[in-house]
């Protein structure tokens, strides 16, 4: 996911490269830069609005009580909206207003959480900061439970298990018997 990213930053830039170069042929220069300045500048107002309004919410919400996730995701999408506003561009122009509006934002923000907070947090916690926690014998690779069984005995280890092969494993009658050898003075051997 992280060269994904990668390449998708230094998609933007070799775009607004061609997209600058493209719209030379069109356009006077002098009226590309004012509108890339125009734009940044724009994008710069609105970046402070929405931040202030972002604060506000962060306020309203640590008074109640709540914790300010959805706010905090969204003044880092902020703040990413205030890069590419500030980056020259048409491209990256239009991927910080894509950030700085709030419809737009709401929509990058669940897909942020979704792909990329959550997963982080449940393998920075162990799954304690979503609930994906285990309580009852040992998670799988597969999303089964293994070891110990579900709490209505329909899987697990024994004769009843309805797991497939290698769920359990039989280490027959002497598995715990020891042996004692005289030359390593009572220390066991398996």
């Amino acid at each position: 996911m992280a060269k994904r990213l990668i390449a998708g930053l230094l998609l933007i830039p070799l775009l607004d490269a061609l997209l600058l170069v493209a719209s030379s042929a069109f356009l006077d220069w002098r009226l590309i830069v004012a509108l890339v300045v125009l734009t940044g500048l724009l994008g710069m107002l609105a970046v402070r609005a929405e931040g202030r309004h972002t604060l506000r919410r962060i306020q309203r919400s640590l008074a109640r009580g709540d914790p300010p996730t959805d706010e905090l995701v969204d003044g880092g999408l902020l703040i990413a909206a205030g890069a590419f506003l500030l980056t020259p561009g048409f491209v990256t122009d239009f991927v910080g207003f894509l950030l700085v509006f709030p419809p737009t934002r709401h929509v990058i923000r669940r897909v942020v959480k979704k792909y990329y907070v959550v997963p982080r947090m449940d393998e920075w916690t162990g799954g304690f900061a979503t609930g994906n926690v285990y309580t009852f014998g040992f998670p799988s690779d597969d999303g089964r439970d293994r070891g110990m069984g579900s709490m209505t005995g329909d899987s697990g280890p024994g004769p009843s298990g309805s797991g497939g092969a290698g769920d359990t494993v039989d280490l027959g009658e002497d598995a715990y018997d020891v042996d004692f050898d005289d030359e390593d003075d009572g220390r066991s051997k398996a």
